[in-house]
Order: C-alpha cells, then sequence, then structure tokens
C-alpha cells in the first residue's frame, strides 16, 4: 500500500520538511521534482522534518514528466486552487499521486489544463488569501485518501 505526495519544484524548507514528517508517519512516498529551492542540507529542512528524515521514502526527479515515466500505473490528482472538483469528491486508491507546485506560483497552468479532470481542491473563503499552507494542504488531502482506504496500517 502506498500513496504518494509530490512536490514539483518546492521553494520552502520548513514546508517539505513538514510534509516528509507527515510521510514519516503515514507510510506516504516524498517525491521531489528538481529544482529545489533549497538545499538538501538546509537546517531548516532538517528542523522541520526532525529526526524522521530516515523514516522517509524519498524519490528526486529532474522532471515531473519523469514521475510520470517512472511510475505509468499511478492515479495522479494536481492540487490547485483552480480545480472545480473538491478533493473529497474523489476516490482514491493504492497508488495515488498527489501533485503540489511551487509555494508562490502553484502547478503550471499547462499541466492543470492538460489535467483538468483530476484537478483538485480545498474548499476555502475566496477574496481573503490565496491558498492554504503547502504543508497544511498536503495532510488535508493525504488524510482523505488514508480515511478512505481505512488508515491502513496506521493505528
Amino acid at each position: 500500500m502506498a500513496l504518494n505526495i509530490v512536490l514539483v519544484e518546492p521553494e520552502i524548507p520548513h514546508n517539505t520538511g513538514s510534509i516528509a514528517r507527515t510521510c514519516a508517519l503515514t507510510g506516504a512516498v516524498l517525491h521531489l521534482v528538481r529544482p529545489l529551492g533549497f538545499s538538501l542540507t538546509d537546517k531548516h529542512l532538517k528542523r522541520a522534518g526532525l529526526d524522521y528524515w530516515p523514516l522517509v521514502k524519498l524519490e528526486y526527479y529532474d522532471s515531473f514528466e519523469e514521475v510520470v515515466e517512472k511510475n505509468p500505473d499511478g492515479d495522479f490528482y494536481f492540487a490547485t486552487t483552480k480545480a472545480e472538483k473538491n478533493y473529497s469528491e474523489f476516490q482514491y486508491r493504492d497508488n495515488s499521486f498527489f501533485v503540489f507546485g511551487k509555494e508562490t506560483k502553484g502547478l503550471p497552468e499547462s499541466l492543470i489544463n492538460a489535467n483538468i479532470k483530476h484537478a483538485i481542491r480545498i474548499p476555502m473563503k475566496k477574496n481573503i488569501a490565496r491558498s492554504l499552507n503547502l504543508s497544511n494542504s498536503a495532510n488535508i488531502i493525504i488524510y482523505e485518501a488514508l480515511r478512505q482506504l481505512d488508515y491502513p496500517g496506521l493505528e
């Protein structure tokens, strides 16, 4: 059983570290697409992930296309404020991949448009802020998928 979080060009080490901690505690795989906006030795990245880093299954890629190529059986979902459907309207399964863009720009519009039927959003008030924090968004969505799958391997 594996769920997956894909961060496309993440910029803020604290967010990636927090998401890595969630992955360690849930068994989700963390996929990082370069370029990264920080060094993997960044003290903030390590601090946010605490001592969970050895427990994280971590994969690196040079492009999003490489993620898809190496995971051809994956079900990909694209988190964006531009989606029409809420994340809770989908039925997730083993080998689902939740794709998030960089903190300042989100996912490229071309990627969203090419995958609009699998674009997901988290409901939130409009005209207050752009969106939730990346690590909060990843947590909300991964826990919905885990809930649907009856929290496999978790107690």
